[in-house]
């Protein structure tokens, strides 16, 4: 509790932390309440490049929490800065649902089918068969690959569906050309989330998530206090198997244990 009281700045995960699919867990409100209260910065950071980041906004207020577009990071605002950063092309074939085409071509980036000089695939809802032909076709003559996440797969009410990292796995199979991969938890994200953020003291900061694989090891590989909440993907049994690249600095039955030290 001493480890948490120092943090200025939690960055959140969003599904199976702070809400399921449609439903915002009882704990989540209290949260926002405490850190409002206590003039502590919270930024929710998310790998799920299928919405950009006003949808989140808006998903959030209907369910009682009024953030701002800068409380929002997702993979694929991480993916947009890293193209910028290291000057890819601007002419990509985008696999994708339109909010993120939407979100691309807001950035400055050309979407185009014919002739483009990168390929760069998120979370695509709406993807089809066609998609990935033409993906997997341009992957082959050598265009730069780039993908939003690599999350297996997304927790929704009804169960976890496909998500970027099956679809990494189903184009490398048939390309055998492994993408970049920019969200968490790889260093890419968390360059992103400095530039934009400014968050230079890791004593100060923490990233809370539910999954062990992303939340906690970009937590970890970032210098940051890395806390696992029990609330979603990943249970107290799962803890003993992993690395310690995956092992938390806290564990946490959900985000209601964060209020509890500030009480």
């Amino acid at each position: 509790m001493d480890k948490l009281k120092k943090i200025k700045t939690f960055l959140l995960d969003l599904d199976g932390t702070f809400y399921l699919g449609d439903q915002l867990y009882p704990w989540s409100l209290p949260f926002v309440h405490a850190c409002e209260r206590l003039n502590k910065r919270f930024i929710f950071v998310t790998n799920n490049s299928s919405q950009n980041g006003n949808h989140y906004v808006e998903k959030l207020r209907k369910m009682g929490v009024t953030i701002t577009d800068e409380q929002v990071f997702t993979a694929g605002q991480a993916t947009i800065f890293y193209l910028k950063r290291y000057n890819y092309p601007k002419k990509i074939y985008l696999v994708g649902t339109p909010a993120l085409e939407e979100e691309f071509s807001a950035a400055g980036f050309i979407l185009t089918k014919k002739d483009p000089e990168a390929v760069v695939l998120g979370f695509d809802l709406t993807l089809t068969y066609e998609k990935l032909e033409r993906a997997c076709f341009f992957i082959r003559q050598g265009l730069p690959f780039i993908a939003t996440h690599p999350d297996l797969n997304c927790p929704t009410l009804e169960g976890p569906i496909p998500d970027c990292g099956s679809m990494i796995a189903l184009i490398t199979a048939s390309t055998g050309v492994q993408p970049k991969i920019i969200g968490k938890p790889y260093p890419e994200m968390i360059e992103a989330l400095r530039a934009r953020y400014g968050l230079e003291d890791p004593s100060t900061v923490a990233m809370v998530g539910d999954r062990l694989y992303t939340d906690i090891a970009m937590g970890n590989a970032a210098g940051i206090t890395s806390i696992l909440v029990l609330s979603g993907e990943t249970q107290l049994e799962d803890v003993d198997k992993t690395d310690t690249e995956t092992r938390p600095d806290v564990i946490l039955e959900n985000l209601g244990e964060i209020v509890k030290a500030y009480l």
